[in-house]
């Protein structure tokens, strides 16, 4: 059965977060453009490209622990994903979030994902403050 272009995004934003929410970086960034645009405003980032990506993963990715998505809505065009969702997550190093070590945490989180040649060539990720559960 050929999937498609709608199916596919559809697929690689799956593969996408669950590179996310198991750490795997190396594999969630091969899943990019190389001149990627990865944005959360409401932290005021912009980063460019796979290597600016991929280290602010890492750094992200040793704060915390047990990521699970939870899926609210998710929708396709030709040459966008859109995913909100809501995360799950436990605080395991100090200054990543405004919580202790051990919190619980939960946040929404909304995705616009552009799609380029079957890669992901921008990430906006809209976040809700995190609350603790």
């Amino acid at each position: 059965m050929v999937q498609t272009k709608i199916e596919t995004n559809l697929a690689l934003v799956e593969a996408h977060f669950g590179s996310e929410a198991n750490g795997r970086v190396d594999e969630a960034v091969g899943l990019y453009t190389d001149d990627i645009i990865w944005e959360a405003p409401s932290r005021n980032i912009v980063l460019h490209g796979k290597q600016e990506v991929a280290d602010n993963y890492r750094e992200m990715f040793s704060g915390f622990k047990d990521v699970e998505f939870r899926t609210l809505d998710r929708f396709a065009t030709e040459d966008r994903v859109v995913d909100d969702s809501v995360i799950s997550l436990e605080i395991i190093k100090d200054g990543f979030m405004p919580f202790p070590v051990g919190t619980k945490v939960e946040m929404r989180l909304t995705h616009i994902f552009e799609i380029r040649d079957g890669k992901i060539s921008k990430e906006i990720g809209i976040e809700s403050p995190p609350k603790a559960v």
